[in-house]
């Protein structure tokens, strides 16, 4: 009886429907390059300010725990032992599930990776405007973490992988039918990280009232495509794969949340941006230190740069009062000190 059951789940593998081969084809590729802008915007930033550190490691956990969890369900597993008997084609047709929760599980993972190598938060440059941003106040510096979050996140994160590969392991060779409760323990663990993944990434986000290197563009695609996915784990797993699609629409709505503060404290920015007064670059008629009413700076014009409308201009002018100011014999404005260079000041002596 079970080995029949077992090849009418191999035919059903083997009958692959167009719509759903080609959703699944489409949320793998979509995943993938939904990622993509995150990790270009901490290399591109060289930071990962903006970033929770506790938003990484609840999100690398439960993105483990989540491909655990859906290797582990009796169904996957018997996917992956009717593949014998399949072709390339429907073999990797029917898999394109647990393939999507592994490309989810890898490029959080380069996240992470990413979060490790540029942790460093006090300096960082913003190249959508090509210039550098430094931290403002006290404040947000106390409020930026430190170097030993990032090794609690590092350490956590690895010990957490290993024992996920350790209990599957060790109930894999003693008790194989306890793998089933292990895949809920791991899928309800994986919910309980997505659904407080976000609690401390919207708090961080809210406190320093800008995305930082947090992508929107990620957020954008993600949040729809979250309610997506968990519909296609749906429509393949049923109700009885509650604790796989269930993670993705408690993720979608929290990442939703996120996605309207940061799009929020965006605007707001942009907004401040554009009320700023724009500098003064060209420079007017005026009467200064040299007594006559043209463009041209005095020997020791304390502003020169409002002379110059180029950065050679600027320099000239810089050159040529440093040269004015080596040629000057008064003791005051010579170059190397003040007072008679010549003369012992010290006053220790009789």
């Amino acid at each position: 009886m079970e080995a029949l059951l077992g090849e009418n789940m191999c035919d059903r593998l083997g009958e692959v429907g167009l719509v759903n081969l080609i959703v699944s084809i489409f949320i793998v590729v979509g995943m993938l390059v939904s990622y993509l802008p995150q990790h270009v915007r901490i290399i591109q930033r060289r930071t990962a300010e903006g970033i929770s550190p506790y938003f990484v490691l609840l999100g690398t956990t439960s993105a483990t725990s989540a491909f655990a969890n859906i290797l582990l369900l009796p169904q996957s597993r018997q996917d992956v032992a009717c593949c014998k008997d399949l072709d390339t084609f429907h073999c990797v047709a029917g898999l394109l599930g647990i393939a999507q929760l592994g490309v989810q599980w890898i490029c959080f993972t380069f996240i992470f990776v990413l979060f490790l190598v540029f942790f460093r938060y006090n300096l960082a440059t913003d190249h959508d405007n090509g210039e550098p941003t430094e931290t403002q106040n006290n404040e947000e510096v106390e409020n930026q973490p430190r170097w030993q979050d990032a090794i609690l996140v590092a350490s956590l994160t690895l010990v957490h992988g290993l024992a996920v590969i350790v209990i599957t392991g060790i109930l894999a060779t003693v008790s194989p039918g306890g793998l089933t409760t292990w895949a809920n323990v791991l899928g309800l663990m994986a919910a309980i990280l997505a659904g407080v993944q976000y609690v401390p990434q919207i708090w961080t986000t809210y406190r320093l009232k800008h995305v930082g290197s947090l992508s929107i563009p990620m957020m954008c695609m993600q949040t729809p495509g979250g309610y997506l996915f968990a519909g296609s784990l749906f429509a393949r797993l049923g109700w009885a794969g509650w604790s796989s699609w269930g993670i993705f629409v408690l993720t979608a709505t929290m990442q939703g949340a996120l996605l309207y503060m940061a799009i929020y404290y965006e605007i707001q920015a942009r907004n401040r941006q554009d009320s700023r007064s724009p500098i003064q670059t060209q420079a007017p008629s005026h009467l200064y230190a040299n007594g006559f009413d043209d463009d041209t700076p005095g020997r020791f014009t304390s502003h020169p740069e409002h002379y110059a409308e180029t950065p050679d201009q600027l320099q000239t002018i810089l050159d040529r009062q440093e040269s004015d100011a080596a040629a000057e014999t008064a003791p005051l404005l010579k170059p190397g000190g003040i007072g008679d260079p010549h003369r012992n000041y010290d006053t220790n002596r009789g």
